[in-house]
């Protein structure tokens, strides 16, 4: 009898640690259940697509026909046959240089504008972010509208002032500045993300620094710089990775030309894969276009440790 109940309680604790095992299972299975359907559309439409890219790049890869492994040529010839790779890569790097500083300084200006408290701010929040909702292709065809050297708006405006507008589009030596002036129409989601970093500065900070008399500038270079460098350090990332993946307004309004001052990098991969179907040499382009971002995103920062303000370090240090 005794044994009997001994065996029943062994029997009993089995089967409550199984319940207990069981349900723990399910609880940890629980949150992956729930992020599923993003893992199913990263491995899809990101991650499967990334692999596949970069497996492709070693070969010769028509859309039609049989592709053939080719090792390294896609990567050599790049280099060194062909002289187009090159003349785009100039391009974009020019293209970024002006762009990104550009960028960088004016949300920085609006946003310090909109930081103030005057009424109405936010109807002009509102109107300096609505540039950013319209699509590209559809903001392009306004902007070669505007850059339109006979009916354009923006010569049309310049004729009041007396002044004989240049033809934006189809001169090389302004064809690029008009891709640059397009691009720094969208300033909106770059200006919110300093505005909200301008929102997180204590304004202890700034009464503090008005007691011992500091100026408007000294506070700007003193307190609202450093305190905004990690904001700074944010923008100036996406800038550089949006410059060289610029395409839109290339593809749309000049569609590379004149004379490839505006063929940038990313529609030079764009056509080798969907005008000549050169699949593998895209894709390998497209690799050394990734590897240039890396490398710039890592320099950027390595090199933020001297000028971005780390509150974390600082009170380590300390």
């Amino acid at each position: 009898m005794i044994s009997t109940n001994i065996q029943t309680r062994e029997k009993r604790e089995r089967i409550e640690k199984m319940a207990v095992s069981q349900k723990k299972r399910r609880g940890n299975l629980t949150p992956y259940l729930f992020i599923s359907p993003w893992i199913i559309g990263f491995v899809a439409f990101t991650l499967g697509p990334l692999l596949f890219s970069f497996a492709i790049s070693f070969f010769d890869y028509p859309i039609v026909g049989t592709p053939q492994f080719i090792g390294f040529d896609n990567y050599v010839q790049m280099f060194t046959n062909d002289p187009i790779f090159w003349e785009s890569l100039g391009v974009t790097f020019k293209f970024a240089a002006i762009l990104v500083p550009l960028n960088i300084l004016i949300s920085l200006l609006l946003a310090l504008l909109l930081h103030q408290n005057v009424g109405g701010s936010s109807w002009y929040r509102t109107i300096f972010y609505l540039p950013t909702v319209i699509a590209g292709v559809s903001l392009s065809l306004i902007w070669a509208w505007v850059y339109d050297g006979e009916y354009g708006l923006l010569n049309y405006i310049l004729s009041w002032l007396g002044i004989e507008g240049p033809r934006w589009l189809s001169d090389p030596e302004w064809s690029l500045f008009a891709i640059v002036f397009a691009g720094l129409w969208g300033q909106g989601v770059m200006m919110l993300v300093f505005l909200s970093g301008l929102k997180n500065i204590p304004k202890e900070l700034y009464e503090a620094a008005e007691i011992d008399g500091a100026g408007v500038f000294s506070k700007f270079f003193s307190i609202t710089l450093p305190m905004l460098s990690p904001t700074m350090l944010f923008n100036l990332i996406t800038a550089v990775i949006s410059a060289f993946q610029q395409l839109t307004f290339a593809l749309v309004i000049t569609k590379g030309g004149p004379l490839r001052s505006t063929y940038f990098y990313a529609m030079y991969v764009y056509e080798n894969a969907f005008r000549y179907f050169k699949m593998g040499y895209s894709a390998a382009n497209a690799w050394f276009m990734f590897l240039i971002i890396l490398s710039l995103t890592f320099v950027l920062f390595k090199t933020s440790k001297t000028w971005v303000y780390n509150e974390n370090e600082r009170k380590g240090k300390k």
